[in-house]
């Protein structure tokens, strides 16, 4: 395909800023400096994540839809039905305090959200049992 040298040279660009980074980190030294090449290495971190979940995003919606404009559709309607899911995580998530927690002060905001990721990772743990348990079922009543 055209895209296996341009993909093969972000892979390599990526690469050398990576071990650059990570030289530097070591050349300049943790001790001297503080948390500084420590942080540059989470922002880079974080750069990559971000510039990986666009390029998906942008890969999906742009080849999807050149392929198959009707699967546009499907991805609005399975982006909505997540979006609900979350937004009724978050109505569920009631934002109190941790019992015995004696640390700093946690923003409400801080809470909620924490709150909403534990019923999400509840939400999708019963999913998946619930998903495997139907399998089972499905399969044996199958053959």
């Amino acid at each position: 395909m055209k895209y296996d040298k341009i993909i093969k040279w972000v892979l390599v660009g990526l690469f050398v800023i990576g071990a650059i980074l990570s030289f530097l980190g070591f050349a300049i030294g943790f001790e001297k400096s503080g948390d500084l090449p420590v942080d540059i290495m989470l922002y880079c971190a974080y750069a990559y994540a971000l510039i990986a979940i666009a390029a998906v995003i942008l890969g999906v919606v742009v080849i999807g839809g050149m392929n198959n404009p009707k699967s546009l559709v499907k991805l609005g309607i399975g982006i909505a039905a997540i979006a609900v899911i979350i937004l009724i995580a978050w109505a569920l998530a009631p934002g109190t305090p941790a019992v015995g927690y004696l640390g700093d002060p946690v923003s409400d905001g801080t809470l909620k959200l924490t709150d909403t990721i534990l019923n999400l990772t509840y939400l999708l743990f019963g999913g998946s049992l619930v998903a495997l348990v139907a399998g089972w079922i499905i399969g044996a009543t199958r053959k």
